[in-house]
């Protein structure tokens, strides 16, 4: 049986200390391979200058720094220059979609929880495979450290996480708070919790264990429709975690945090975009510490809805400001390349995504 190497990248800098000494090495070996790692982006030993070369290949014969065998296998970037996105190879073959998208405020990274997903929302290609396996805190640390690299090169940084790529994250929960808590570590990329989202189908149970971490990141949530009738239509979730359940547990969230929580709503034509939908979401949310993201459906070969029109959707949003529901129409990026809301998947080959 092959001997198997210690994956170094996604530990923190104490689990780094302990290897160190384990090795029999100094514990300040373990602080300079997290500054070499984390924030020199330099993921082979012998590079790592201030290390004894006896000692670096020591590290190089028993440890591997990012999970094996991970690699990237495609990248495209959107005609506009400001949205790419990557297609990673990990170790088991599988692969995921990760992007990175540079806004006015910073560059945020759209990150991965899961290969796939299992919630099968009826306009997202992340469910045409189904949910493959969850995603390690290191694969998921992986894809902020990719687009980090290539940020460094011109004195940029990762200014924020948003955990809405493929997968519901709250069905990995564990590996999801860990990936939070080594961000924000100092020593690693110093992400401050206000900056981290996270997106959920609405699992509730994950949410109330998310509100007792007491770490204030801010809570999205795919509502999609204000009534269990329509939502049920769209996400099947719902037949589990009913509308006011989640609202519930969204109020107590934003109550223990202080953090408005923001209800994410896919615009699709003839579905759900009528006036008297929208009157019936400000219902639903008017006196709730809330917002509203209105995303217009982007397009989905193997879904088929449709967008509506330009006009459709600013009347949509005019519903709920008139209402008091503050309610903003999210810029659209990377939908060109297949990067936007709702279009990225479990890919096995470039040409089966780009």
């Amino acid at each position: 049986m092959a001997f198997k190497k210690q994956e170094l990248f996604g530990l923190s800098v104490d689990e780094l200390r302990h290897i160190a000494q384990e090795m029999g090495m100094p514990a300040f070996r373990g602080r300079q391979l997290a500054d070499w790692m984390y924030k020199q982006h330099v993921w082979d030993f012998s590079a790592m200058t201030d290390i004894a070369k006896k000692d670096a290949a020591l590290f190089a014969e028993k440890c591997t720094v990012l999970p094996k065998d991970l690699t990237v296998l495609a990248e495209k970037t959107s005609r506009d220059k400001l949205t790419s996105k990557l297609l990673v190879r990990l170790a088991d073959g599988n692969s995921i979609e990760t992007v990175g998208m540079q806004h006015g405020y910073g560059y945020s990274v759209c990150a991965s929880s899961q290969v796939g997903c299992a919630m099968g929302c009826v306009f997202c290609a992340s469910t045409l495979e189904g949910c493959v396996r969850n995603l390690t805190a290191a694969e998921m640390l992986s894809q902020v450290a990719l687009f980090q690299k290539k940020l460094a090169q011109t004195g940029g940084r990762v200014g924020n996480i948003i955990i809405m790529g493929s997968g519901e994250p709250l069905l990995n929960y564990a590996e999801t708070v860990k990936f939070m808590h080594l961000v924000h570590q100092p020593e690693l990329y110093n992400l401050g919790y206000r900056n981290i989202t996270l997106s959920t189908c609405g699992i509730v149970d994950g949410i109330e264990n998310l509100q007792r971490e007491d770490i204030p990141i801010n809570l999205a949530i795919s509502l999609h429709a204000p009534t269990d009738a329509l939502r049920e239509q769209l996400m099947p979730v719902n037949k589990k975690y009913k509308i006011q359940d989640i609202m519930s547990a969204a109020d107590n969230y934003a109550k223990a945090t202080g953090r408005r929580v923001t209800y994410e709503y896919i615009l699709i034509k003839g579905v759900n975009d009528a006036p008297d939908t929208a009157k019936k979401l400000a219902k639903l949310l008017s006196g709730r510490l809330a917002a509203v993201n209105i995303i217009p459906v982007n397009p989905v070969k193997a879904k088929g809805w449709q967008r509506p029109d330009s006009r459709d959707v600013a009347d949509f949003g005019m519903v709920l400001q008139d209402r008091g529901i503050t309610a903003t129409i999210r810029k659209e990026m990377g939908s060109d390349i297949r990067a936007a809301c709702g279009q990225l998947k479990a890919a096995h080959t470039p040409g089966d995504i780009f």
